[in-house]
């Protein structure tokens, strides 16, 4: 017995946990400081941890109403009927449920490249071809033409928005026209999962008069909800029923979703995050000696020549950045934007690696 053909599966390369590198340098996790995945620099939300706190003595329960009131609430927030708000596990289960409504056999897909590997993945589980624009250039910048380019027809286009790991964008008015120069039956997914970061109007904007474009939002960033698995797509309204008929029973865990409700209700946690990130990316730009690229996201990516060799004298240093080597990106380096105490301690351990 064999599982199928996975030959052409690409696989997702997570940064190490926190623990894990503690344990092999022999040190203490609190002695370390984690700047590689992107998470939430000040945890979650207080009123997030008192939520999952009051209601683990209920989760012996189903969580339907617990889905229908998150549901009910990220409606009324992004401006659409509840059926479009695709609640999942994660972006990536929302992901999933959107490969599954829009992919026959032998479709083929368009992503990014470098970019988040789970799109190809999900395309692939669910037996879909993958295609691939390259996003490069001096400034990583994402226009029309970036994707157009090598459109070919595909049923799904992935647009990550901010970009990760460049920290660039696409403006609204880019994806508008993807979508005008696409054909009629090619779905854009907007990933915004790092959208709370970013200046300008989210893509939901598009989705008034259009049944063409998908947005990604999830709770793991700017809400510090990382560890949960909260997500959801926001689709069009014409479609919208088929969420019934694609997605896992009960995805969303009810421990998550009160988590995410009390999350979405502190305003300042997400403002105190925001600001923090906009200060620790200008402060990297200013103070770091090489090249980094403006960024929309809570992120910097630093070009630094040789990343392993980097991103390894500074996890000696009690320092865990992102080496950019699985994303076909050798010379850099991707750093989590942190506190001001942690911000600092790296760019000055970084400093000191690039000098030696």
């Amino acid at each position: 017995m064999e599982p199928r053909d996975l030959s052409d599966h690409t696989e997702y390369v997570a940064g190490q946990g926190i623990e894990e590198v503690a344990r092999e340098l022999g040190r203490e996790p609190d002695e370390l400081v984690k700047l590689a995945s992107n998470e939430n620099p000040h945890g979650p939300s207080p009123a997030a941890v008192e939520a999952i706190q009051d209601l683990a003595p209920a989760v012996h329960h189903y969580p339907k109403s617990a889905h229908t009131d998150l549901t009910a609430v990220l409606a009324e927030k992004w401006a659409v009927e509840p059926p479009q708000i695709w609640l999942s596990p994660g972006g990536d289960g929302a992901l999933d449920y959107l490969a599954r409504a829009m992919l026959e056999p032998g479709d083929a897909v368009l992503v990014p490249d470098p970019g988040f590997a789970y799109y190809e993945m999900s395309a692939r589980f669910h037996h879909g071809r993958v295609n691939r624009y390259e996003i490069d250039g001096e400034d990583f910048s994402l226009t029309p033409d970036t994707v157009l380019d090598a459109y070919d027809g595909e049923r799904i286009v992935y647009l990550t928005s901010p970009h990760n790991p460049t920290g660039s964008r696409f403006s609204v008015a880019a994806i508008r026209e993807i979508a005008d120069r696409t054909d009629e039956d090619t779905l854009l997914v907007v990933d915004e999962a790092y959208g709370e970061f970013a200046t300008g109007t989210s893509a939901r904007t598009l989705l008034g008069n259009r049944d063409d474009i998908a947005v990604l939002r999830t709770f793991s960033k700017a809400y510090g909800l990382a560890g949960l698995r909260l997500g959801y797509a926001i689709v069009p309204e014409a479609w919208a029923s088929a969420y019934a008929r694609v997605n896992t029973p009960f995805a969303a865990s009810s421990i998550a979703c009160h988590a995410g409700l009390a999350a979405l209700e502190d305003d300042r946690h997400v403002d105190r995050t925001v600001e923090t990130v906009e200060w620790a990316r200008a402060y990297m730009r200013a103070e770091i000696d090489a090249p980094v690229h403006e960024s929309h996201g809570n992120f910097v990516m630093v070009e630094v020549g040789d990343g392993t060799t980097v991103a390894d004298e500074l996890r000696e240093r009690g320092i865990i950045i992102r080496d950019l080597t699985s994303f076909g990106l050798p010379e850099y380096v991707r750093i989590t934007a942190g506190t001001e105490s942690e911000t600092k301690q790296a760019v000055s351990a970084l400093n000191e690696v690039l000098t030696t």
